[in-house]
């Protein structure tokens, strides 16, 4: 049997987020940025098999196989890390020091990864710059704009109030997805464990701040009028913080001590002795 039951599930959960932080930085950074560029592939294809097809949710079918990739590779995705190092916090097996280090390293990596592939996609669309971007190129730049400026009329209560809600319910999906993927202990019941919650998340048209990392940027480089500022004032920082509330209140720590078990006794000696 392929499945694996919730209670280990939920001891992978903290044994997975305990490994990932004593990881090095060296191993971080490479993992991390190695799973942007994957993700950006995910996203350059969705849209062009939505552009081509009208289809929406042909898109939203497509785009999980970047998430799966990265998850069996064994890569490193902030929005999964959210939701696995803080019970290694919480059970004591590893420092709020190690968790801001490994969140610090990876966000660093997913920058790296997302500004270079935003770069190699753009120069491809673009022939390096010497023509218009292609349709395709034009709806990323689109959805740069939307992902900035689309929330800005709003205000920044409003508009970066929506952002965050909107990484809240994203990460609550995505970092499912992660956790899901430790449902089976074979490929093919892996990736149909994560595909379905990543469709979802993309289809909704949720925010996730790793994967804006690409789609932001590649759109500034096709020509979407957005600034560094807009960037992150309007999406980059409150999708961040609602990515992580998202992981832990949504999925990391409902599923985690719902399923845990702990042996009482153990935590009480006199109890144990008394037969109590």
């Amino acid at each position: 049997m392929s499945y694996i039951p919730p209670e280990q599930v939920a001891a992978s959960m903290l044994d997975s987020g305990i490994t990932k932080a004593r990881l090095g930085t060296g191993q971080l950074v490479l993992r991390s940025a190695v799973a942007t560029f994957l993700l950006g592939a995910a996203v350059l294809l969705a849209t062009t098999a939505t552009g081509q097809t009208g289809v929406g949710v042909l898109g939203a079918l497509l785009f999980p196989m970047g998430l799966v990739m990265v998850i069996l590779l064994g890569l490193e995705l902030l929005t999964g890390n959210m939701a696995l190092v803080p019970l290694a916090v919480i059970e004591r097996r590893a420092s709020a020091g190690q968790m801001l280090r490994n969140f610090g390293w990876v966000l660093f990596g997913h920058v790296l990864g997302g500004l270079l592939a935003a770069f190699l996609i753009a120069a491809l669309l673009t022939q390096w710059w010497t023509v218009d971007a292609e349709p395709f190129g034009l709806a990323i730049a689109e959805l740069a704009v939307e992902k900035t400026l689309g929330y800005q009329h709003l205000g920044y209560a409003g508009g970066a109030g929506l952002a965050l809600l909107s990484g809240i319910l994203c990460n609550g999906l995505v970092s499912l997805g992660v956790v899901m993927g430790m449902t089976s202990s074979d490929t093919t019941g892996k990736i149909l464990a994560i595909w379905f919650p990543i469709a979802t998340f993309f289809a909704l048209g949720l925010e996730h701040s790793v994967v804006n990392l690409f789609v932001i940027p590649a759109g500034m480089m096709l020509g979407a009028p957005v600034g560094l500022d807009d960037w992150w004032l309007w999406n980059q920082i409150p999708v961040l913080i609602g990515n992580l509330i998202g992981a832990l209140a949504l999925t990391a720590l409902p599923l985690y001590f719902a399923f845990t078990t702990r042996d009482k006794t153990s935590e009480d000696p006199a109890k144990a002795e008394t037969g109590a």
